[in-house]
């Protein structure tokens, strides 16, 4: 019997391997900032570049997974994407917001990468 997947399962496993995927750079960022004395500039930077990098991976692969609205897909995974990271940013911080602008940023940023991956894919 040919089952249909329900598409939930598809976006779960794509924003787990976007999680991986964003522990393990941070995890080599944080060692080139070790071991090369790199700026706090230069850290945000790498961050900003390792969020659409991992935006365009996800949305790349789920547009793969879904075959229709590949973008639409694309840019829930990267909305997704966001809100999670938001949710734990104000869990650490303690429920503020620092910077409002540099917020609204990212939160293009994730979801304009992931969707661009979804077309592309």
């Amino acid at each position: 019997m040919n089952k249909k997947k329900h598409p939930a399962g598809g976006l779960v496993l794509v924003l787990v391997v976007m999680y991986l995927l964003t522990g393990a750079l941070l995890f080599l960022l944080a060692v080139a900032m070790y071991r090369m004395d790199l700026s706090a500039q230069a850290a945000e930077i790498a961050i900003i570049l390792i969020y659409i990098l991992v935006g365009f991976a996800g949305g790349f692969f789920i547009g793969k997974k879904m075959q229709s609205r590949k973008y639409l897909w694309g840019a829930a995974a990267g909305a997704i994407y966001f809100g999670i990271l938001l949710l734990a940013s104000l869990a650490v911080n303690g429920g503020k917001v620092e910077d409002t602008v540099q917020l609204l940023i990212t939160l293009v940023l994730c979801t304009a990468s992931s969707m661009i991956g979804g077309m592309v894919s």
